[in-house]
C-alpha cells in the first residue's frame, strides 16, 4: 500500500472517530474544523435587533466581529421582521418550514417570495428587505461580520421596545 492511499486512510478514519464539538472560539476557528449536529445547538432568545419570539444560535464564529460566521434563527408561526437592511451581504438557506422576503421600504405581503426548505436567498449590502413565516421555521445566515441590522423606519426597531 502506497503513502499516499495509507494517508487518505487513515484521514478518513480519523474524521469519523472526531466527536461532534461545540463552536470553538475564534483563536481557534482557522486552525480545527468544526463538526456540531442540530441536536446539540444551544438556542438562546434571539439578539435584540430582532422582534420578541425568536431563538437564535451560533453556529461558527462571531456575527459581531470581523470575519466568517454561520447563524441559526428559529421564528414562530406569523413572526414579521419589518424593512431593514444590513451593511453587508447576507446569505440565508432556510432549513425548515417556510421564509418569505420581499424587497422595499414598504411591509407588503403581496410582494414576498416563499423559501422552502433547501431554498436559499442572497441578499447585496444595503438592499432594503422584509421577512415572514406562517408556521415555524429555521434559517441559517451566513456571510462576513460584523452583522448589523438597520431598520427603515426607527419606529419599526424592536430594541427601543419593551420585550
Amino acid at each position: 500500500m502506497n503513502n499516499l492511499h495509507l494517508g487518505t486512510l487513515l484521514l478518513g478514519a480519523l474524521l469519523f472517530a472526531v466527536p461532534a464539538a461545540a463552536p470553538l472560539s475564534a483563536a481557534e476557528e482557522a486552525e480545527h474544523p468544526v463538526f456540531i449536529n442540530a441536536d446539540e445547538m444551544k438556542w438562546d432568545s434571539a439578539p435584540p435587533g430582532l422582534p420578541a419570539g425568536a431563538k437564535a444560535t451560533v453556529v461558527y464564529g462571531d456575527p459581531h466581529k470581523p470575519g466568517p460566521f454561520v447563524v441559526r434563527l428559529m421564528t414562530p408561526a406569523g413572526y414579521k421582521i419589518m424593512p431593514h437592511w444590513h451593511t453587508r451581504a447576507e446569505n440565508l438557506t432556510v432549513i425548515s418550514g417556510a421564509l418569505y422576503l420581499g424587497g422595499g421600504d414598504s411591509f407588503d405581503y403581496s410582494k414576498a417570495h416563499a423559501l422552502k426548505p433547501g431554498g436559499y436567498h442572497y441578499l447585496p449590502a444595503r438592499m432594503h428587505h422584509f421577512a415572514f413565516t406562517d408556521m415555524p421555521t429555521v434559517v441559517q445566515i451566513h456571510g462576513e461580520g460584523p452583522f448589523d441590522i438597520n431598520y427603515v423606519r426607527q419606529s419599526d426597531d424592536p430594541r427601543g421596545q419593551v420585550r
